[in-house]
């Protein structure tokens, strides 16, 4: 956990940052997907794993299966970043590719069908919700009058879990999600009243771009989330230099923006409250980190 005077100064309150950029694997992932390999049967572990991602939760659940030796196949868009199929295969993952997010789920029926393999989804799960909920107990560990916890939202596993920790832990604590425009699938979900599965996925924060919410997910944020709002990629960009020029912290889109959301005055916050803005993750590729924050 970081404090931020800057960012506080800016939006008025006392402001922190909980660096999950600095996990293993570079985001919060490995919290839910240790703990739901572990949680797997000796039966589920000997037909393999089979997930979907576009690069984060790729990389955590391969990191997590090879702990134990588990074998897992990966259904990834061919627009993930070329870095994070890298990390993916590195952690002992078998990729395959579908033409885009919205493909992922198809390939994955056909890999169960192929190989007889359990299917962990990457965040619409109970246990990786709860493996998630760590990062909540944590921020209020570090932090106990923590007031408002800003998290970036992709199919909802995050918010849920840290949601359902922190509410558990403070009362009254206020939770808040941010969400791209370009995939603003649990706003969809929250608007329209179940999961919404979006025909397209438009943003830099390929982190985020979830093609549907999840329904555990949908439920935990309706009954323990304040708001959800909607923030476009330029504002995302902010966040991403004012990390790196004011906390000096390398995020991908994903991970700036909570605090993007923060800057542009999108999530109400109130004088003197203690803020947590969560940054997950750090894995961008430094040419295109530099192309973005350039400007």
């Amino acid at each position: 956990m970081l404090s931020s005077r800057t960012l506080g100064e800016r939006i008025g309150a006392d402001a922190y940052l909980k660096a999950e950029c600095f996990q293993r694997t570079g985001s919060f992932k490995p919290r839910g997907a240790l703990f739901a390999v572990a949680s797997l049967s000796a039966e589920q572990r000997a037909h393999g794993i089979v997930t979907m991602s576009a690069g984060n939760a790729a990389a955590a659940i391969s990191y997590a299966a090879s702990a134990v030796g588990v074998r897992v196949t990966v259904a990834m868009p061919e627009s993930a970043p070329r870095m994070k199929v890298d990390a993916t295969q590195g952690y002992g993952g078998q990729v395959r590719f579908a033409a885009d997010m919205t493909g992922v789920r198809a390939l994955v029926a056909t890999i169960q069908e192929e190989t007889g393999a359990y299917f962990l989804h990457p965040y619409d799960d109970d246990a990786m919700i709860t493996g998630h909920g760590s990062l909540g107990l944590e921020i209020l560990d570090d932090l106990p009058d923590a007031d408002v916890i800003v998290v970036g939202i992709g199919g909802g596993g995050l918010i849920s879990g840290v949601a359902v920790a922190a509410a558990a832990k403070k009362k009254g604590i206020r939770i808040v999600g941010v969400e791209p425009e370009g995939a603003a699938a649990m706003r969809a979900a929250l608007d329209a009243g179940r999961p919404v599965p979006l025909d397209t996925l438009r943003t830099i924060a390929d982190g985020l771009a979830a093609p549907v919410a999840g329904t555990r997910g949908l439920e935990i944020v309706r009954r323990l989330v304040e708001d959800v709002v909607v923030i476009p990629d330029t504002v995302i960009v902010e966040g991403m230099r004012f990390l790196a020029e004011r906390a000096k912290l390398v995020t991908e889109p994903a991970g700036a923006a909570a605090v993007g959301a923060l800057l542009a005055g999108r999530v109400r916050v109130r004088a003197g409250e203690r803020v947590v803005a969560i940054v997950s993750g750090g894995n961008v590729d430094r040419a295109r980190f530099a192309e973005l924050i350039a400007g």
